[in-house]
């Protein structure tokens, strides 16, 4: 089985909980933050990936990293079951399929915006809204600048792209001339 669909299996079980619970944020930023640490150290990141070191030396590690850490129980409960399944070296994908998940769940779409030039704040409001209106989401914008695209917008939100940059517009009508 891939880790994407494990990490998935994972993720849809982990937002049941902390929906339940009411800790949707909190839970989410603690494991962003136990990830954020394990990137930051190559070391730990090996210890739990290992399996040649006893996973009793690993629940030691964990549990001393908990108590620096300072995590609610539902952040503790989850790392300790991954732990356990030999599964805690996947948080990173698992973080990411619970972002996901959450998003889903809460009517939140993510548009990555491309631009010749950084656009400023009206104009971003001006494109949030019309998103908006368009899938009938909230819509959480990342922008990137690009100048290869000329002008205009290129936006991609899921597998939908939505190209109204000046460099489609020219190989479009590029197209249409040697059609004729």
């Amino acid at each position: 089985m891939s880790v994407a669909t494990i990490a998935n299996r994972y993720a849809r079980a982990l937002a049941d909980v902390i929906v339940t619970k009411g800790e949707t944020k909190e839970v989410a930023a603690e494991l962003t933050q136990f990830v954020t640490l394990m990137d930051g150290h190559a070391q730990l990141r090996d210890v739990f990936a290992s399996p040649v070191i006893a996973v009793e030396r690993k629940r030691g590690v964990l549990k001393e990293l908990l108590a620096r850490l300072s995590l609610r129980q539902t952040s503790q409960n989850f790392l300790q079951l991954l732990l356990e399944n030999h599964r805690l070296h996947q948080l990173d994908a698992m973080n990411q399929a619970l972002s996901r998940e959450l998003d889903v769940r809460s009517n939140v779409v993510e548009a990555e915006v491309t631009t010749a030039r950084v656009i400023d704040d009206q104009e971003q409001k001006l494109l949030l809204d019309q998103l908006k209106q368009a899938t009938g989401k909230d819509v959480r914008l990342q922008f990137k600048v690009d100048d290869a695209i000329i002008g205009g917008v290129v936006t991609r939100i899921g597998s939908k792209i939505y190209d109204g940059s000046i460099k489609n517009q020219l190989a479009q009508m590029k197209q249409r001339l040697m059609q004729n």
